[in-house]
């Protein structure tokens, strides 16, 4: 069986993917990575590029003696999950990117990223991270698994914060996106306030025979709020690759490419 591999966002922590490790790790081998300078890999330097992410990632499967695999990426992550299929296209299987862009300077985030430079800064690593957690939720800090989430966040340094925000400012995904030959999943919660549908839509349009989910009353963190109706979709996704064996995109019509309005497509589309 095709392992697979998740691949956390900004100030999270292979933790994060529980729910999904205990739903899936009957049918995979299941690797949830601590990317350097955040989780259990907290103590590391974070490097400052979004490819240097993804050559430690890389790095760190083949040592696990791992070659092939099915890659799910979330928000910064998900920019590591598509320099991970630049740098290695025949190491990736299925990719489903999930609440994430091709675009680093994040336009349409609920605040730039230099605000989130001098505010870390000013405010220090831990209310930094407890401030922009409650953004992942729809509830915010009401949030069943706020609490969760942000105590990972913590964990960050203030090096980290600043190389992780570093990172996705200098980062440009968009001239590899017409080259993914890997079947893709777009996800995203209609709600997000970090990567808003313009984002999700230019993933989804740009990459060849790529799917769309959109998962309504959900914020950035949709794996974490309504992790059963993620769960399901992933699951589902991932299956018909063993079913079918094939892992090139199907073709698509060019009408597709309009997209539908996000808050009238609370479902899978491909």
């Amino acid at each position: 069986m095709t392992p697979l591999v998740f691949v956390h966002g900004f100030m999270g922590g292979g933790q994060q993917w529980q729910a999904q490790c205990d739903a899936l790790g009957a049918q995979y081998d299941v690797i949830a990575l601590d990317l350097p300078g955040y989780g259990q890999n907290a103590h590391l330097a974070a490097p400052t590029s979004i490819a240097a992410f993804a050559r430690w990632a890389l790095n760190d499967l083949s040592a696990r003696g791992i070659d092939r695999f099915h890659l799910v990426g979330h928000s910064m992550g998900g920019m590591i999950a598509q320099d991970m299929t630049a740098q290695a296209p025949g190491r990736v299987d299925r990719l489903v990117l999930y609440g994430t862009g091709a675009t680093g300077l994040l336009p349409g985030r609920f605040e730039s990223i230099d605000a989130s430079k001098r505010r870390a800064s000013a405010d220090g690593p831990q209310a930094t991270a407890r401030r922009i957690a409650a953004t992942w939720f729809l509830e915010c800090e009401a949030a069943d698994a706020y609490e969760g989430c942000a105590a990972i966040a913590e964990r960050s340094s203030l090096q980290a914060i600043l190389a992780g925000l570093d990172a996705m400012e200098t980062w440009d995904g968009q001239p590899n996106l017409a080259g993914i030959g890997a079947r893709t999943l777009v996800i995203w919660g209609d709600h997000d306030r970090t990567y808003p549908w313009h984002q999700t839509e230019l993933l989804w349009t740009a990459i060849p025979g790529a799917s769309l989910a959109v998962l309504p009353d959900c914020a950035h963190a949709a794996h974490l709020e309504k992790p059963e109706l993620f769960n399901r979709l992933l699951g589902d996704f991932l299956a018909a690759a063993h079913e079918t064996g094939a892992t090139q995109p199907a073709p698509r019509a060019h009408a597709d490419r309009a997209g539908p309005h996000p808050m009238t497509a609370p479902h899978a589309r491909s």
